[in-house]
Formats: structure tokens, C-alpha cells, sequence
């Protein structure tokens, strides 16, 4: 969320980079200003009101001092207070509904961000290694994973439904090697913290990270009691929200956690993309890396958690490209987002395999997260960062398509295999 001075002092920039994102000014601020003036109106009358009841109370202590009569004085008190607690009541109506708008305000995207309108407009800053040459055609992971036996996608539609998927044997074993790897890489030599959060989260969670309320179509909602209950879209979720509604220590910052969770989404207005196979599912698995930072330290720290991400793709020896989204492709939260996009030579394209974001204080905000600088009294905001380190799944489809083998077999990447057991997936019906 965007701090109410900010979105009042530079109305204009607000309305620059809402229409930079594509979205119209009128229909995001609604009555922004109007709603500001009528709040900031009634917080003055309160307070004039409030002044002009303790003069008259002061007055009141002094007739009566002074053993006089103070009825008048008594009875003006009273509509003294029923003036005041209406102007209360009013504020805080206009209040509500202002916070009620502020929520609904994505982020001002970063200056660096270029201006665009889809996917088209996205910016490559590098790539990294080559395609991998093949001297027959290369297939696609869902052909490969049923000629395997390792993905089942049939029995996973029989069992739960479409968007759903099984894996047998070596293919289970692949996803457990690549997420035991990526956990151990970040925690060993990035300096991340790993952490095993719950599944589901609160609405307040959801609030905080930015899913709720505009998002809500899709999520997995779990009614529990009185309340409702979320399956986690994304470890950044539960691992952002530990430290909701709590002060860090400055000189803590910045903090790197990193969480190895099952994601769950609707998919909600995704029909007839990506049918085949298992690149967009209703559960995947995905190690999440989330920092917390001051904001001096947030821009160097963005750059650090994309070449984490990025070590993974090197280390298996996958070529992938980093871009920068553009403000009509980027996530309502982030001022900044890169997207890691993997080559996938069965389908003869480049995936998105990881976005990494700055949130700034967006996210903080919401969530109430600060910090107590160094030599200062007064709290701030902390600045938020995530980014998937990688999705699990996506990597397993990369591993199988880019290193498939003439007969049939995928070859598993050297620095993979003290974690699989194994050189190779061979054929397997189960």
C-alpha cells in the first residue's frame, strides 16, 4: 500500500504511473481527493471542537471555583460532545473508505522500469550459456514423462482433476533432488535462513503480501470455523507475514529467508493456456526466497536475490535469459521485477521460470512490518523482496527437455546426481 502523504502530495505521479501500467487514473482513485478533503475537514472540526471544549471546561472549573452558576456552561458541554464524537464518527467512515481505496492502488513502478503495455514490451538485460544441440527432434516434457513412466497426468485427472499431476519413481525423485539442491545452495553458500511455514495462512496474511482483496478468484479458500483459511499461492505469503505487526532491529537488516512449500492456485481466467503438460498447475512446488531490507540497502539487495536465483540455472547447466518486466506486465506490488525464463528446447521457447521483485515499502506498509534505525527513535518501514529460487517444477520440466537423449533417456547434470542417486532416467511403466 501507498502511504496516504505520498499518493496526496504527488497526485500527479500517481496518475502518470497508473497510466504507464495501463490502468485509468479515474477509476483506481475514484473520489481519492474529495474523500481526503472531507476526512482531513472533519479531523479539524474535531479538533476545534475539542479546544473549544476544554476552554469551556476550564471555564466551568472556574465559575464553579468561584461559586457560580455554570448550567449554561454544563449544557453547551454536551452538545459540545455529541458534535465531537459526530465528526469522529464521520473521519473515521471517510477514513475506511480511504484505506479501502489506498489497498486497491498498486505500486509506483521503479523510474528503471521501461513503459509498456504486455509481455511484448519486456526488456532482455542478458542471457546466459546456449541451446543445446540435438541431432534428432527434441521432445516435449509431456511426451518424455509418459514414455518415461514418471509423469502421470491421466491417473492425477482421475484422482483429483485436470491441472493436477503424479509422479512416479525417478520423476518424484528428480523433484525431491531439485529441491533439496536449491535449499542446500541457498542456505550454504547465499547466507539464507531456511524456514518451513504452514500451508495455510489467514486473510490478514493475504492483506499483507497483497492477495486480498483484489486477487481473491485466485486462491484456494478453505472455510475453518467462523473464518476462512487460504492455501498458500506462494511461500512469500507465510514467510513475508512472519514478522507482521513487529519492529526489527536495524542492525539485523537485511534478513534472507528461504522456504521449500506446495503452491496452490485457481488459475483463474487461464483457460486454454498451457494444457499440456505441467508448466500452469493447480499445486506445484517452488523454494521462495524473501529478504527484508532497509531501503538504502533494497536496490543492491534486488540485484543479489536475482543472481541467487540465477546461480541455480548455472549450476545445472540450463541456458536462460533474464528480463525486465515492463509496467503493463509487472505484479500490482512489485516497483520492480525481473523474470528468469528458461529455454526449453521441446517446445522451442523461452519459460518464465522466476520472477524476482522489489516491493519497497509497499508490502510493509500492509503488513505493518518496521524497523528501528540505527541511532534513531522514530520507526520506518522495511522493504520487502522476493523471488522464486526456482519453481521445482518448471526446473524438472527444463532438466527433462534439455537433456533428453536420442534413446529416449534423460541424462540427470552432474551436480544433481550426488542428490538423485543416479546418472540417468530410463523407461519405467508403472
Amino acid at each position: 500500500m501507498l502511504d496516504l502523504t505520498f499518493v496526496r502530495d504527488h497526485l500527479d505521479l500517481v496518475e502518470k504511473k497508473l497510466r504507464d501500467r495501463g490502468m485509468s487514473p479515474d477509476v483506481v482513485l475514484g473520489d481519492f481527493r474529495a474523500l481526503d478533503t472531507e476526512r482531513r475537514k472533519l479531523i479539524t472540526e474535531a479538533e476545534t471542537l475539542k479546544a473549544q471544549q476544554n476552554r469551556a471546561s476550564e471555564e466551568i472549573a472556574k465559575l464553579k471555583k468561584q461559586k457560580q452558576d455554570a448550567s449554561a456552561q454544563i449544557n453547551e458541554m454536551k452538545g459540545f460532545r455529541e458534535k465531537i464524537k459526530q465528526a469522529e464518527d464521520l473521519a473515521a467512515e471517510k477514513d475506511s473508505q480511504l484505506r479501502q481505496l489506498l489497498a486497491g492502488i498498486p505500486n509506483v513502478p521503479h523510474d528503471s522500469v521501461p513503459v509498456g503495455k504486455d509481455s511484448n514490451d519486456n526488456v532482455e538485460v542478458r542471457r546466459w550459456g546456449a541451446e543445446p544441440k540435438f541431432d534428432f527432434a527434441p521432445k516435449p516434457h509431456w511426451e518424455l514423462g509418459e514414455q518415461l513412466g514418471v509423469l502421470d497426468l491421466e491417473r492425477a485427472a482421475k484422482i483429483t482433476g485436470a491441472r493436477f499431476a503424479v509422479y512416479w519413481d525417478m520423476g518424484a525423485k528428480l523433484e525431491r533432488a531439485l529441491a533439496n539442491f536449491m535449499l542446500d545452495l541457498h542456505t550454504r553458500e547465499h547466507g539464507y535462513t531456511e524456514v518451513l511455514p504452514p500451508y495455510m495462512v489467514n486473510p490478514e496474511s493475504m492483506y499483507g503480501t497483497g492477495q486480498l482483496p483484489k486477487f481473491e478468484a485466485d486462491l484456494f479458500r478453505v472455510p475453518h470455523g467462523d473464518k476462512n483459511l487460504y492455501l498458500v499461492p506462494t511461500a512469500e505469503v507465510p514467510v513475508t507475514n512472519l514478522y507482521r505487526d513487529e519492529t526489527l532491529d536495524g542492525a539485523r537488516l537485511p534478513i534472507s529467508l528461504t522456504a521449500y512449500t506446495p503452491c496452490f492456485r485457481s488459475e483463474a481466467g487461464s483457460y486454454g493456456k498451457d494444457v499440456r503438460g505441467i508448466i500452469r498447475q493447480h499445486q506445484f512446488q517452488k523454494v521462495e526466497l524473501v529478504k527484508f531490507t532497509r531501503p538504502e540497502q533494497s536496490w543492491g539487495e534486488h540485484e543479489k536475490l536475482t543472481r541467487d536465483a540465477e546461480t541455480v540455472l548455472q549450476r545445472l547447466g540450463l541456458h536462460y535469459r533474464v528480463v525486465t518486466l515492463c509496467t503493463g506486465d509487472m505484479g500490482a506490488a512489485s516497483a520492480k521485477t525481473y523474470d528468469l525464463e528458461v529455454w526449453l528446447p521441446g517446445q522451442q521457447l523461452f519459460r518464465e521460470i522466476s520472477s524476482c521483485s522489489n516491493f519497497e515499502a509497499y508490502q510493509a506498509r500492509r503488513a505493518n512490518i518496521r524497523y528501528k534505525p540505527e541511532g534513531k527513535g522514530k520507526t520506518e518501514f522495511v522493504h520487502t523482496l522476493n523471488g522464486s529460487g526456482l519453481a521445482v517444477g518448471r526446473t524438472w520440466v527444463a532438466i527433462v527437455e534439455n537433456y533428453q537423449q536420442k534413446d529416449g533417456s534423460v541424462l540427470i547434470p552432474e551436480v544433481l546426481r550426488p542428490y538423485f542417486g543416479a546418472e540417468r532416467i530410463t523407461p519405467k511403466k508403472f
